[in-house]
């Protein structure tokens, strides 16, 4: 029986709702990726770019995402079917669920080796001169250790997606989110109090214009669209749960805000430990698995500042993950009929499955490699992701609210209940206009620089 809606959950209050949706922006790439691109392009020009990028690109998606859930009650699918009934546009939401299955099932793997160093960083900040890449190296390589990990990951996200929607994911959003921040805060503090922190900071925020070229203009725009965790319908199932009186421009900026933030706090918390301890910065999990117990490990009470990163690592995790694991749940619920928990077990057992050949794609099937990509299967997933997927969806999550649905239903929708300020010409010339153009040129060249240059 397919649900129409009435009967529908819906967040206990704005903050629940606020707290929730930055978490599932709030990710693993917020915590290392975002700070080692801004060092890489230029530091404070970097981050102006991205500022913008955020305003033009990822602010109006997001609000584009949250009233097409809002207005429709149903899931991303169901939301085609509602305000596009009998047409094709049901596949953009397929699109979005596909997308949130494919993620979770490999994000799970990284997270579960998050959850994995929450004790393996007291080894190897305990053990003078010990060889933190092979650590890492032997865990990823390893068989059943991984394996064990990634499935105690997706029991903790099952659980929370489970126990409902206030129950759970608002009830655990609030818990979690103010504990991120906590967490943040006093690995800043620890970070820019050291002796020669001043070297990355200076790395971390010091405008070098020269390393500004085109190419940082779209890794800019690239950035925020993937941070955002935009283009799978997360935001459009945390939207469904919304009601008539709930304002979206404001809560659209927190989320916008409250994700923007954690990028920006953890180059502060990384980059001074980093430079003071003598070390540089790699990218992805080099930087937090390898790099970083190395500087914990010379750092005074390096091992307790290593178990709340990487406790930090996957907090940050989970919030994404529940969103994930959200979007397909909440799919076989509307469309199929399911009950909340059988949908949310036999989802998640079906995720598990699928993304093992990425956990097992270090050991026994380490001599894969997809045709074109020459990545190891947990990079082949990531591309496919994040570099067609996301973008394919994004846009036509656009092209569909400026034209097929039509801008001013999208305009009077958003506007419902708004109290602090409302959208207008600007988010309709930027939604028909500007995010499909930078969304073609993001998927473009990101399919042109793997396959042809």
């Amino acid at each position: 029986m397919i649900n129409t809606g009435k009967n529908r959950e819906h967040w206990a209050n704005r903050a629940g709702f606020i707290l929730a949706a930055a978490g599932s922006a709030i990710g693993l790439g917020n915590i290392w990726r975002f700070p080692y691109m801004t060092g890489e392009h230029g530091g404070a020009a970097f981050m102006l770019l991205y500022l913008l990028a955020i305003l033009l690109l990822g602010y109006p998606l997001i609000v584009t995402e949250i009233v097409l859930g809002r207005a429709s009650q149903r899931d991303p699918v169901g939301v085609f079917k509602v305000l596009a009934p009998n047409t094709p546009w049901w596949l953009v939401g397929a699109l979005g669920v596909f997308t949130g299955f494919v993620i979770l099932s490999y994000y799970a793997v990284v997270a579960g080796w998050s959850l994995a160093y929450i004790y393996k960083v007291v080894i190897a900040t305990s053990n003078p001169g010990i060889d933190h890449a092979s650590i890492f190296k032997n865990h990823i390589s390893g068989v059943w250790e991984p394996i064990i990990w990634q499935a105690v990951f997706m029991i903790m996200t099952v659980g929370i997606i489970a126990a409902g929607v206030v129950k759970g994911i608002q009830r655990w959003s609030t818990i979690l989110m103010p504990i991120l921040f906590v967490l943040l805060v006093i690995l800043i503090i620890r970070a820019i109090t050291l002796p020669g922190a001043e070297e990355g900071l200076a790395y971390y925020l010091k405008p070098d214009f020269s390393k500004v070229t085109g190419r940082t203009l779209l890794a800019a725009l690239a950035q925020a669209f993937f941070s955002l965790s935009l283009g799978m319908g997360a935001l459009i199932t945390y939207g469904s749960y919304l009601n008539e009186k709930d304002e979206i421009p404001a809560s659209a900026a927190w989320v916008a805000g409250l994700d923007t933030g954690v990028a920006l706090l953890a180059g502060f918390a990384l980059f001074p430990a980093i430079f003071a301890l003598g070390f540089k910065p790699g990218a992805g999990p080099g930087l937090a698995f390898i790099t970083l117990p190395a500087v914990f490990a010379q750092m005074p009470l390096g091992t307790i500042f290593g178990v709340l990163f990487f406790f930090l690592l996957g907090i940050a995790a989970l919030t994404s993950a529940i969103s994930l694991l959200e979007v397909v749940t909440a799919w076989l619920i509307d469309e199929k009929g399911w009950s909340r928990r059988k949908a949310a077990a036999c989802m998640g057992v079906v995720i598990f499955i699928v993304g093992l050949p990425a956990t097992l794609g270090y050991s026994v099937w380490k001599d894969f490699s997809f045709p074109g990509l020459n990545t190891d299967l947990l990079d082949t997933y990531d591309w496919f992701a994040n570099s067609l997927f996301l973008p394919v969806g994004g846009f036509f999550m656009a092209v569909f609210t400026g034209y097929a649905w039509g801008i001013k239903h999208a305009v009077h929708e958003v506007n419902k209940g708004h109290k602090a300020f409302a959208v207008g010409t600007w988010w309709t010339l930027l939604i028909r206009y500007f995010v499909p153009v930078m969304i073609f040129f993001i998927l473009a060249i990101g399919i042109y620089d793997t396959f042809v240059k």
